[in-house]
């Protein structure tokens, strides 16, 4: 049976994105978003988030509440697909907006950048519906004492019914 086969079984990789992507829609926080993670390869993450007005700050565009989540999200689960054991932690994070966002479909593309050991440098990107970049981000991520295995979200057969 070859790897390509969709009948075949999940390698210990794509267990590991899969039950990263369940984690995410565990959380309780994420319960009020419209958002969906995708990890489709190690050190690589894409979340797709629907802004809405409800989103907005007083002049009418997505609060940068909005751009900080998506962006840390993306980043963090980029680096957390290269660790199989433990959950990281933001320690620091950087962004720039490049421009407003109002409702539409967003997504935010996560890429590890170095660090394998204890800390860990991803960064992602924003885009909206049409393409265009609307802000980046850099953060910092280190190994926690907590296991994954200890987090409900992560076991199969959580939310998203892997």
């Amino acid at each position: 049976m070859s790897g390509d086969d969709a009948t075949s079984p999940a390698t210990g990789a794509e267990q590991h994105y899969r039950a990263l992507e369940r984690l995410y829609a565990s959380a309780p926080v994420n319960a009020k978003f419209a958002s969906q993670l995708h990890l489709p390869g190690e050190g690589r993450s894409r979340l797709t988030f629907t802004v809405t007005p409800e989103d907005y700050h007083a002049a009418g565009a997505a609060h940068g509440t909005i751009y900080f989540k998506m962006l840390d999200d993306a980043a963090f689960y980029a680096a957390n697909s290269l660790v199989t054991d433990r959950f990281l932690l933001t320690t620091s994070f950087n962004l720039h907006f490049t421009k407003p966002v109002r409702a539409g479909t967003v997504t935010a593309e996560g890429r590890w950048v170095s660090g394998r050991r204890r800390v860990f440098v991803a960064e992602a990107r924003l885009v909206d519906d049409e393409g265009e970049e609307i802000g980046r981000g850099t953060g910092t991520f280190m190994k926690s004492r907590i296991p994954l295995s200890s987090l409900p979200g992560y076991a199969a057969g959580g939310p998203s019914g892997l």
